[in-house]
């Protein structure tokens, strides 16, 4: 887009440029035309898809479809960006950001949607040449231009971000190997069989996997990784290295202010947080949960709901934020899984309902307390998750039905008519 004025002041700030910024420039627009909004941003890329890192990597997407809106997306809207920028500093006693060199810049309203960051664990060795994260494009094409065929690589951690890096390094011809500290991959949302069934397909697929083992040390040789050091002493050789243990919520711009924070920003059901004018939404926030009171969940349609709401709130319009949960719909070397809500709970006061078919990795689980569902598990077979989705939504009792909630033939016939309108479905992630 064309440059465009640099002011010192702005109706509407947005610092972070991802979904949740993205979402709220449109809820904006689509109440207040007139009044400027100016979104600052780390990176210089604008905003593009996260989920498509991986795909990106392997090479099936290109840079047309990572980008998730239109080239001239921001001209439309009459958005200034501000692109390369960091915000050092909140000033909520003046209403202003603060950038480098003390540049200011005055808001009316503010929107804190700067995401998530990677956790570096405390390794020897980890800081240097050779180490990655993958939770953003730069780290996608630093991987691209490393990686050959042949190359040795591993990956710590076995959640999602760590199994689809995995899983595109060895469509790129490297030989993988992931590390996991907990007995099994994807521990959030897979219990003890899925995960043992989720373990034996990524090993099928040629992808070494180490579990209930923590990384001691990465040995170098000048610059050079030369291995990854178990506490049992055990190496792994691999010349590249991805850290995907997790993300944590940005909160450094917090500090010194009245914010109130926790695992991430605190915000009511309008996305509010403690501080009068300023706003929060995406992987930064703890919102309203289903369970019970606020949890940071950072998955991608929750992010871009808050912002509606956020920037919707922002334009004077009253708009609740509905609790969010849990759910995930990815394909892990092609065996396709979703998740929702408790879906890796064993035990406990929760009565679980499972399918096991004894040909393929097929699995599904259902997890019920007080009649309702409350999570779910499919794995290999899909086609009626969004059914038992739609139901947990609802909170449908499902007395009547129980026994069939699992069976090859299950569907709205089983369910009672007032119940029957779908309410959510997994989305892909």
């Amino acid at each position: 887009m064309k440059s465009m004025k640099r002011r010192n002041s702005s109706h509407y700030v947005i610092v972070g440029n991802s979904i949740a910024g993205v979402a709220a420039i449109e809820a904006i627009r689509e109440i207040d035309r007139e009044r400027t909004i100016t979104v600052i941003e780390r990176e210089l890329r604008g905003v593009y898809s996260r989920p498509l890192l991986s795909h990106y990597l392997e090479g099936r997407v290109d840079d047309a479809v990572m980008r998730f809106r239109p080239s001239d997306f921001y001209t439309r809207m009459a958005v200034e960006t501000m692109r390369g920028c960091e915000v050092r500093e909140i000033d909520p006693r003046r209403a202003q950001v603060v950038l480098a060199r003390n540049r200011r810049i005055a808001y009316k309203k503010l929107l804190l949607a700067v995401g998530a960051e990677a956790i570096t664990p405390p390794i020897a060795g980890i800081e240097g040449p050779h180490v990655h994260a993958f939770t953003s494009w730069d780290d996608a094409l630093a991987l691209r231009k490393s990686v050959k065929r042949g190359t040795r690589a591993a990956v710590i951690g076995a959640g999602l971000i760590g199994i689809k890096a995995a899983e595109a390094l060895k469509a790129l011809g490297a030989r993988v190997t992931i590390i996991e500290l907990a007995d099994r991959p994807l521990p959030a949302v897979l219990d003890r069989e899925g995960g043992r069934i989720v373990a034996a397909h990524i090993r099928k697929n040629g992808v070494g996997l180490v579990l209930s083992r923590r990384v001691k040390e990465i040995r170098r040789k000048g610059s050079a990784i030369i291995s990854v050091v178990m506490e049992g002493g055990e190496e792994i050789p691999c010349a590249h290295l991805v850290v995907a243990v997790g993300v944590r919520p940005r909160l450094g711009l917090c500090k010194g202010t009245r914010i109130r924070t926790r695992t991430g920003i605190l915000v009511d059901r309008h996305m509010a947080t403690s501080v009068e004018g300023i706003y929060a939404a995406g992987d930064v926030t703890e919102a309203a949960a289903v369970q019970g009171g606020r949890k940071n969940i950072p998955i991608w349609p929750l992010a871009y709901a808050q912002g509606r709401v956020a920037g919707a709130n922002m334009a004077g319009e009253k708009r609740i934020y509905k609790a969010g949960r849990q759910m995930n719909s990815i394909e892990i070397f092609g065996l396709p899984l979703i998740t929702f809500g408790e879906s890796a709970a064993e035990g406990g006061n929760a009565e679980a309902l499972t399918v096991r078919e004894k040909i393929g990795p097929v699995y599904k689980k259902i997890i019920l307390k007080n009649d309702r569902i409350t999570g779910a598990l499919f794995l290999g077979e899909i086609e009626r998750a969004g059914i038992i989705a739609g139901l947990m939504s609802d909170e449908t009792d499902i007395t009547s039905f129980k026994d069939e909630l699992l069976s090859e033939n299950f569907g709205y016939i089983y369910v009672p008519k007032q119940n029957r309108a779908m309410h959510i479905a997994p989305i892909e992630v």
